[in-house]
């Protein structure tokens, strides 16, 4: 069998920095020290000062630490060579790597993907490193940081335990027919799958809390032209992020805004003006912004200061849970008595700004901390959840043993895909320590 290549990247951001980072993983990393003109012996896991070279002319002096394996990130031995930041080094130094035998560059995720391999990383864990390096904000962060330090792993692999012991207790039955087994153990299986059907189905309505906390939420800034959309929007992003205009109809396609609100990261969307029209585009950008606020997490509805009475029987109804009334044009007009609340707001004096800010604040941290940790990150963890449940409902105790027993394998076979563990003789060691058979 043909040893592993040995792969090598830039393991820092690309452009001129203070330091640069290079990995190199695999059975020849430490050969490619050599290559490169370092020959010394030095101790793992301590930084030594080395001299890199190729083809007889100096690249840089830089730092280099030893991981020999399995004790690496990858789980095979592994360098890193902290040089200067340059870009000239970054590419001295790449195309060195790359002409040294037996190495290569690595391809995108590769470094996780052995560590995932090598079992130094399952899968959830090494979601929560990429979504680690791509926080923006705090709750993407923490999010990340849970996932990427096993508390997601732990609930997972609870919830595949949880799914083991019924199916240990139906597996008695079939491979162990002569040994004495009361026929409650039968119902207390039943239970436990009705259970964790509860528990499943209450992990899957969770609002998709743990998905809008990795890709953002949609706040969709909705009203008719000429009400002071673009303006508000601009507010809020705190630059010219739309074009702003006394003409009516400005706004043809969906403008969006990324924003850090409350540490949670936000999709501001400003649309085309709701009105009846013959004009084709404009006809289009209303409809897209229709579509856009029916999916919407948060709906920012605004009117003119001086017309929010007309709209008030369509926004009386609205549910206060995800819908927000701005009234602009605060300095040309005072807020009428209304039948719902409105946030009066000037973007020409910034009058009333912070406030609508503040309770947009409060309503995303509602929606978003309606869970304390959510468990499902991925769609793909979602699916694998709803595979379980399928199986799980569809579980029959009077049903013919080997049959109950295929649906709970289904079941703990989908939850375990959210990890990528595999597993043989966890049910075998269920039954041995329940019931101590084979005594």
């Amino acid at each position: 069998m043909s040893q592993r290549p040995t792969i090598f990247a830039l393991a820092s951001a690309a452009g001129r920095a203070g330091v640069s980072v290079f990995r190199i993983s695999g059975p020849r990393a430490r050969q490619a020290l050599v290559a490169l003109g370092v020959e010394k012996a030095f101790e793992p896991r301590v930084a030594t000062l080395v001299t890199l070279s190729h083809n007889n002319q100096k690249i840089d002096q830089a730092l280099a630490l030893y991981f020999p394996a399995p004790h690496s990130f990858t789980g095979e031995d592994v360098v890193e060579l902290h040089t200067h930041g340059s870009r000239a080094i970054m590419r001295m130094l790449l195309d060195a790597l790359g002409s040294i035998e037996s190495l290569r560059l690595a391809e995108a995720g590769e470094f996780a993907r052995r560590a995932f391999m090598h079992g130094k990383l399952d899968l959830v864990e090494a979601e929560g490193l990429a979504d680690l390096i791509d926080a923006e904000t705090a709750s993407q962060h923490r999010q990340a940081i849970r996932q990427m330090g096993g508390q997601t792993t732990q609930r997972v692999e609870a919830l595949r335990g949880a799914i083991l012991e019924p199916l240990a207790l139906m597996e008695a039955y079939i491979d162990f027919p002569d040994e004495d087994i009361p026929e409650e153990v039968l119902t207390e299986a039943t239970q436990r799958v009705e259970a964790l059907v509860k528990k499943l189905s209450e992990l899957l309505d969770d609002g998709g809390i743990g998905e809008k906390i990795r890709e953002g939420l949609d706040v969709v800034i909705l009203g008719p032209p000429n009400a002071g959309k673009s303006s508000l929007l601009n507010a809020l992003a705190k630059r010219d992020a739309a074009i702003v205009s006394p003409e009516a109809g400005t706004t043809r396609d969906l403008i969006e805004v990324a924003l850090d609100i409350g540490g949670y990261a936000v999709t501001l969307v400003d649309t085309a003006g709701i009105r009846t029209t013959d004009a084709a585009i404009e006809s289009e950008g209303i409809r897209r912004a229709l579509h856009r606020a029916e999916h919407a997490d948060i709906t920012l509805h605004v009117r003119d200061i001086a017309t929010i009475t007309e709209s008030s029987s369509d926004l009386k109804g609205l549910n206060p849970k995800n819908h927000l009334v701005a009234a602009t044009k605060s300095d040309l007009a005072p807020l009428p008595d209304l039948p719902f609340t409105a946030y009066a707001i000037s973007t020409q004096t910034g009058d009333g700004i912070a406030a609508l800010m503040d309770a947009l604040k409060e309503k995303i941290g509602e929606r978003m901390e309606s869970v304390a940790s959510p468990l499902i990150t991925r769609a793909r963890h979602r699916a694998a959840i709803a595979e379980a449940l399928a199986a799980l409902t569809r579980f029959d105790a009077h049903a013919p043993l080997e049959l109950s027993c295929e649906e709970l394998r289904l079941a703990a076979a989908a939850i375990g895909k959210i990890t990528g563990k595999i597993w043989v003789d966890d049910v075998l060691d269920l039954v041995f320590s329940r019931f101590c058979i084979g005594k």
